[in-house]
């Protein structure tokens, strides 16, 4: 049974997936709602008299209900594909976006938030990577890593821009309008006509001890010792990572460094993130071992000293560098390992439960952070004790065991998944 045709042949599909996937993440919730709230934070809690901290618990809200909502969108991709899923779920994660704009209350703007947590999900990681892992095989890190890398580096870095440029023309109310009007007419034409599910892959083999030849199910990855390592490692590292990134600039601010390099090094840290993705997918496509991106980790962890205690603008660029080095290779070896210790069938089911620790931890450790600099006065002890945290993480990625390890292939799963690797080997012979 073969996907439906999008009018360019089915070879074409698979890059109409690549292309449609990194436009859906661009206008996902990390790109509309999460990297922009900083612009609608002041003028938000000025024209109600509400505190920042009060407009700010939104960002623990989304991650709550991004956290509980993944699984059950891993769960319905599973079950009845990824198209029909992120074309509902985009539909009506616009008009939540949009919906913001019509808040009178708190409690009513906390409401509207977490209803853009559950609908915004759909836009998030699971759906895309499940359907770039289903259409490629040889190339797989390599595709998985550009589409989230350029999908979320072209967002955050173009949104705020136009999200600014709204701001000012018809104020935050009709800046979150746009947003809304910004995923209607780019994110779902571009969905609607590109995005294909891959071919279903025919199960016609069963391993000795019931797996099925295509992937584990959910019950059968969980009693596996990859699936809590990688539960632990990746999550912890991405938790760190991002609560240094979101803090970088307060930090270099409150040590007297102009805006300009602050958000320089910034710029530099989101800009290596993206280029860690790419090259933390290609990498693992030939080396087919989670063990290898091991040291890059541990250079995101030597940047963090880097940046708490050097007041040399250079070498603050290089630990923006090295740590956006070490968030690139986590968000790339995660979807990555999932496939490949557990294969397609449940990607879905499985992904969900990961990308919940993930959002739990990214949503909660820069919180903590903030916190600690309450009761501290500095960000010191919050940068030893990700350093810890970030140590710990790279110890459990460097014992994951090898891919071939966990996960028995066979040429059931490697016919199927042939379909964008022809696609590739078509595009370079013209």
């Amino acid at each position: 049974m073969m996907a439906r045709s999008n009018g360019f042949g089915i070879l074409s599909q698979a890059h109409g997936a690549v292309l449609s996937s990194t436009i859906g993440i661009s206008v996902g919730i990390t790109s509309t709602v999460m990297t922009v709230f900083g612009l609608f934070l002041i003028p938000i809690s000025e024209e109600f008299g509400w505190t920042r901290s009060s407009v700010a618990v939104v960002l623990p809200i989304l991650a709550i209900t991004s956290a509980l909502i993944y699984p059950v969108i891993g769960h319905l991709a599973d079950r009845y594909g990824s198209r029909i899923v992120v074309l509902l779920g985009s539909i009506l994660f616009a008009a939540s976006v949009a919906l913001v704009s019509q808040v009178k209350g708190l409690f009513q703007f906390y409401a509207v938030y977490t209803l853009i947590g559950i609908t915004g999900s759909v836009l998030g990681p699971i759906i895309f990577t499940k359907v770039i892992a289903g259409w490629f095989n040889k190339n797989r890190g390599f595709y998985l890593g550009m589409v989230s890398g350029v999908g979320n580096g072209v967002g955050s870095t173009v949104m705020p821009l136009i999200v600014a440029a709204l701001m000012a023309e018809y104020g935050w109310r009709g800046a979150y309008q746009g947003i809304g009007l910004i995923i209607l007419c780019l994110g779902i034409p571009v969905l609607y006509f590109l995005l294909r599910d891959p071919p279903p892959l025919e199960i016609s083999e069963v391993t000795p001890d019931g797996e099925s030849a295509v992937g584990y199910s959910f019950s059968q990855a969980r009693k596996t010792k990859a699936f809590w390592m990688i539960i632990l490692a990746i999550p912890l590292c991405a938790g760190c990572m991002m609560a240094v990134f979101i803090h970088v600039v307060p930090m270099l601010l409150d040590r007297g460094f102009p805006v300009g390099q602050a958000t320089t090094v910034l710029a530099t840290f989101a800009l290596v993130t993206v280029a860690g993705q790419i090259c933390a997918g290609w990498l693992l496509d030939r080396l087919a071992n989670p063990r290898v991106v091991a040291p890059l980790f541990l250079v995101a962890m030597l940047g963090i000293p880097l940046l708490e205690f050097s007041d040399s603008y250079p070498v603050l660029l290089l630990s923006a560098a090295m740590m956006g080095i070490g968030l690139g290779t986590e968000f790339g070896l995660l979807p990555y390992s999932i496939s490949r210790y557990f294969g397609l069938k449940s990607y879905g089911a499985i992904s969900g439960v990961m990308y919940s620790a993930v959002a739990m931890t990214t949503g909660f450790l820069p919180v903590l952070m903030d916190v600690v600099f309450d009761l501290s006065g500095s960000y010191q002890i919050a940068m030893v004790a990700i350093t810890a945290g970030m140590l710990v993480g790279s110890l459990l990625v460097a014992f994951l065991p090898p891919f071939s390890a966990v996960m028995k292939k066979t040429s059931a799963e490697k016919t199927a998944l042939h379909l964008g690797d022809l696609a590739d080997e078509k595009s370079m012979s013209l």
